[in-house]
């Protein structure tokens, strides 16, 4: 990488170089004892530079030093996260790691010096056999995966100078950060956000840190890790190293993200690589959907290790290794030639930024709205169900009318004054009537399975019994004033629709203060560009990241469910097998969990008329319960009076003996009796 000297960034007419210096600030000639030279790279926290330790008699030592970012040194936040990587690379010394030499302060300026590295990364290696169509060759590919193994099985089982686990989760295993000596070494860098769980500052639940493509289905759903999220990342990078090509990065950034969350695997199972059984079995159970399917990192080196011996693979890894670089020149034969790969200067972004630096500052980004003219947008009009023409509306609007149900693939829409053709014949409408989600047409529910009455409490032992038989659906809502449907897979609920204007997702995003009601209506405005998906628009026009627009869309389509288990009158209907064919997003909890937290939702004199009937009935816990009281994850205080019904009580005494003679709160003795009888953990007889 390329950068200008700090005299050339102050004179410098040029804005580019204005907006760099106002980003990276001037790097002074001397950090402690370290003479600076040029910039190397810039990650998401730091700057890199090449520097030198000048010590007595000659002696001098090349390191990389790694400098907290100027813009960023006045967070508090971002200081104590750098302090916190400082702390535990020095912790961590192994052969396969990048060695952090020192940490410093100098008048202010917080520093790591740190190892170079002499070589290449995965990253080239995977780019440059791809442009050749070719895969990393077995022996090579084991030998990186088995070095790396060891590396996070060393950091895994770190302790501290009392003995006590670190429980480090590295959380950004990507192929940028696993660099290759010149000689075949392997070396594990950036554990700038790594995560140790007895840290006192955590990275925020809302940020989601690591590489897209590399991340674990819990980071995904935002979930606690492990250092079985390591272990899902590497066998990632195995897989497509023997593939020749990625396994989820294919796509869209949510559509990556969905297959994550599904563990979807479809690329690898039908890849025309040979890869043997062994090593197959291997990436599958490395690649689980579920952390406790997966083995740990030392189990997977001793697995690696197995299969090399086994194979009688060659087992002088690095010589094996240094042959495939030279082989694509993807190191010189004088090291002096070599480009230096830095520990740490990669960022932990979203994005790649392995572009110089020279051309990222002055790259234009999509972090601000394109400038389209709104009042110039055809408008359209449509004639409702009554007859009557609606008034001219926008194509936002007309969106609005078409996903509530206003408009039916029937209704005779006009775009500006062009004549009338049915809704369903307008280009840009094409993705509302392509699937039955969108839609609230009859035929759908025309012959449903069961059928009933919504009362108060009603919804809790019907969505319970849809989950304990597994059904594939759909549960068509009806109150009189608006209409849900929720499909489930499985017995998971997996798509929610609603009629309600102030469940769609623009209406959420606005009130919740994720983006503006400005930048929603362009967003709205492009639909068409992005084939009618609000997501795909709001992210490629820079409103919302992925990670964020993720985030909410589960976030909304949770509160889309909970929110029906409010409704008091209408009628129900469930069709078995109707599917949305949509693109879902996860609710955020176990269906199981969703049942307490739909509990929750209810009214005291809900419960009490719910409870009623069986008042005076003998309370038993049920011989055979669809699952267990932890699969519900309630209080403690539920799981006590659910405990209490042992067969000598009836409904009301253990009531009583809860919210009376124990001290806990009526609605929650009530709420915990209602969850027990509603999914069949208790029996009232």
């Amino acid at each position: 990488m390329t950068s200008r000297s700090p005299s050339q960034n102050q004179d410098s007419d040029n804005p580019g170089q204005k907006k760099k210096s106002l980003i990276t600030g001037n790097c002074p000639r001397k950090l402690g004892a370290y003479d600076i030279g040029k910039q190397l790279g810039i990650g998401g926290m730091a700057q890199v530079y090449e520097a030198h330790r000048v010590g007595p008699h000659g002696f001098t030592k090349r390191v990389a030093v790694k400098r907290i970012l100027p813009a960023i040194g006045r967070d508090p936040a971002f200081v104590r996260m750098f302090i916190d990587e400082a702390k535990l690379a020095a912790r961590l010394e192994h052969p396969n790691i990048v060695q952090v030499f020192d940490f410093g302060e100098d008048k202010g300026e917080l520093f790591l010096a740190m190892e170079m590295v002499d070589g290449t990364s995965v990253t080239h290696v995977l780019r440059t056999l791809a442009a050749h169509k070719e895969a990393v060759p077995l022996e090579a590919a084991l030998h990186i995966a088995l070095q790396t193994a060891r590396a996070l099985s060393y950091a895994h089982n770190s302790c501290d100078s009392e003995g006590k686990p670190l429980g480090v989760v590295h959380r950004d295993v990507s192929p940028a950060n696993i660099l290759i000596t010149r000689n075949g070494y392997v070396k594990l860098a950036d554990f700038g956000i790594a995560r140790a769980v007895n840290r006192k500052q955590q990275t925020a639940s809302g940020n989601l840190r690591g590489k897209l493509g590399y991340m674990s289905p819990e980071q995904v759903l935002n979930r606690s890790l492990d250092s079985r999220s390591d272990v899902f990342s590497l066998s990632i990078i195995l897989a497509e190293m023997l593939m020749g090509e990625t396994l989820f990065s294919r796509g869209t950034d949510l559509e990556i993200l969905l297959r994550i969350r599904d563990a979807d695997l479809s690329v690898l199972l039908r890849s025309k690589r040979y890869i043997p059984s062994d090593v197959h079995k291997l990436l599958l159970s490395g690649l689980s959907r579920y952390p406790s399917s997966r083995p740990d990192a030392r189990v997977v080196a001793d697995i690696i290790d197995d299969i090399i011996r086994r194979r009688v693979l060659p087992n002088n890894g690095p010589e094996v290794i240094a042959r495939l670089l030279f082989k694509y020149r993807l190191v010189s034969e004088r090291a002096e030639d070599q480009a230096v790969l830095l520990p740490g200067v990669r960022p932990t972004a979203l994005v790649d930024l392995e572009t110089p630096h020279d051309k990222l500052v002055n790259a234009k980004f999509s972090h601000t709205v394109p400038e389209i003219d709104l009042s110039k947008q055809p408008t359209y009009r449509a004639v409702l169900d009554d007859g009557n023409l609606s008034k001219p509306v926008p194509f936002p609007e007309l969106v609005r009318m078409t996903t509530t149900g206003v408009i039916d693939a029937d209704t005779p829409v006009a775009k500006g004054p062009e004549r009338y053709v049915l809704a369903s014949q307008l280009p840009e409408l094409e993705r509302y009537f392509a699937t039955p989600a969108l839609q609230w047409r009859k035929d759908e529910i025309s012959r449903p399975l069961l059928r009933g009455e919504l009362r108060a409490a009603i919804l809790l032992p019907l969505i319970h019994s849809l989950a304990v038989n597994r059904e594939t659906g759909v549960l068509y809502l009806d109150n009189g004033i608006q209409r849900k449907k929720i499909y489930f897979i499985e017995g998971r609920p997996d798509f929610i629709a609603s009629s309600n204007r102030e469940e769609m997702l623009g209406e959420h995003l606005v009130k919740s203060g994720k983006c503006l009601q400005m930048e929603m209506d362009m967003a709205l405005a492009m639909l068409s560009q992005y084939g009618g998906r609000l997501g795909d628009a709001l992210v490629n026009i820079g409103v919302l990241r992925p990670v964020e627009l993720y985030r909410e869309v589960a976030s909304q389509v949770r509160s889309r469910y909970l929110e029906a288990f409010r409704w008091r009158n209408g009628f129900w209907l469930y069709v078995r097998g109707a599917r949305s064919h949509e693109q879902t997003y996860p609710l955020g909890n176990d269906t199981y969990v969703l049942m307490r937290d739909a509990t929750n939702e209810l009214h005291p004199s809900e419960l009490e008329a719910a409870l009623a009937p069986i008042w005076e009935k003998v309370l038993m816990p049920a011989a055979m319960p669809p699952a267990s009281i932890s699969a519900y994850q309630v209080p403690d205080e539920w799981r006590w009076v659910i405990e209490q019904a042992k067969g000598d009580s009836t409904v009301g005494t253990v009531f009583t003996r809860s919210s009376g003679n124990m001290g806990i709160d009526s609605e929650d003795a009530m709420r915990a009796l209602f969850l027990g009888i509603s999914c069949q953990l208790l029996e009232a007889a």
